[in-house]
């Protein structure tokens, strides 16, 4: 009898989160899809391309940033249903306490969080990836793109109608390691070529010590000089290209894990690394202790009125999305360390939920 009351819990309150999941990804298609179209309605691209990239966009924003807040909408909504029906008491009787429903519900959601982890992540992390490649292909700013790859950093720049490639082996503080810049005629014919160990990218003028600049004539002869000081303006600094190796969203968790030495040897920061690691370890429990909030501001709460739980949902979801912002900036400021910077907020989730446990259990 027991394994059929918790197949029954399991299943009702599983299709009420797949319920919960397709609202939340209908609702972000459609707003994204405004936004993509907008973007697009200036370009050559197929009418169909907006809707693509909102598709391949959706389910990262979904299954990984906003699954905690799905989650605690959908246990307020299942322990709501299966109280206003009485079922707390007919459950009972069958010896299930209402502290029992909590944790057999708060499991699924924390083994819903590992497979987020490790199967649905990769994929998600992947499309994220399409969706930069391409939308950066119709970007405004064509002329100047930036990519980041096994080989190091590549960056493409138009300069004086002449085609210029960039290549660094990884980016260490402001400086890219191990550069090489071709600056091709046209984009067909190159002409010159620098090399160096070390540039200074802190400004878009960047500062290069002992530069060789091979000089490429029309004969195909090569003429070298040696630059003790050369000086190279580019389009990217140091800001623009750490925007670019603070999105990790195209990483996925196990290559975060199994990459992370090349990921550092790439130029990724460890911090950032480190704290976006530590926030995929943390999804687990961060779900299993919505979902026990939301059985606290439900099982404990005397009312029926739905507009009070709305309420209360709404409060407690920005609440939440306060605590963590106010935890990652206060991280980013190096008040915190970047993994208490992501486990504060659960610490502090966890503390409410076990005097909320303790009221639950009495009832």
């Amino acid at each position: 009898m027991s394994n059929k009351i918790n197949n029954y819990l399991i299943i009702r309150f599983s299709k009420i989160v797949f319920n919960g999941i397709l609202i939340s990804i209908c609702l972000g298609l459609i707003l994204n899809l405004f936004e993509e179209i907008e973007f697009f309605k200036n370009t050559s691209a197929s009418p169909f391309l907006p809707v693509v990239l909102t598709l391949s966009y959706i389910p990262n924003l979904m299954f990984v940033n906003l699954m905690p807040f799905i989650i605690f909408l959908s246990a307020m909504y299942f322990f709501i249903s299966i109280k206003q029906n009485n079922e707390f008491q007919t459950l009972k009787v069958f010896g299930y306490s209402n502290l029992k429903i909590v944790l057999i519900i708060s499991l699924i959601t924390f083994l819903w969080g590992i497979i987020v982890l490790v199967l649905v992540n990769p994929f998600t992390s992947n499309m994220v990836k399409y969706y930069e490649q391409t939308k950066s292909n119709y970007s405004k700013d064509t002329d100047h793109l930036v990519t980041i790859n096994r080989n190091g950093v590549w960056i493409r720049e138009i300069k004086e109608n002449n085609l210029v490639i960039i290549n660094a082996k990884r980016l260490e503080g402001i400086n890219l390691i191990g550069v090489s810049i071709n600056i091709l005629e046209k984009g067909k014919k190159i002409n010159k070529r620098i090399e160096t160990e070390k540039v200074d990218v802190s400004n878009n003028i960047w500062n290069m010590k002992n530069a060789k600049v091979f000089n490429f004539n029309d004969k195909g002869d090569i003429q070298l000089v040696e630059e003790p000081n050369y000086r190279f303006e580019s389009f990217y600094n140091i800001e623009k290209l750490n925007s670019l190796y603070k999105n990790l969203d195209t990483i996925s968790f196990i290559e975060l894990i199994t990459d992370y030495k090349k990921l550092l040897m790439r130029g990724y920061e460890k911090a950032t690394i480190s704290e976006k690691i530590n926030s995929f370890f943390a999804l687990p429990f961060f779900l299993a202790l919505m979902t026990i909030l939301a059985a606290i501001f439900t099982v404990n709460n005397k009312t029926n009125t739905n507009v009070k739980y709305l309420f209360i949902a709404v409060l407690v979801v920005a609440l939440v999305f306060y605590m963590k912002d106010l935890s990652v900036a206060l991280g980013k400021s190096d008040r915190l360390s970047p993994e208490m910077s992501v486990w504060v907020p659960i610490v502090i989730i966890s503390l409410i939920n076990s005097i909320g446990l303790l009221q639950i259990n009495e009832r």
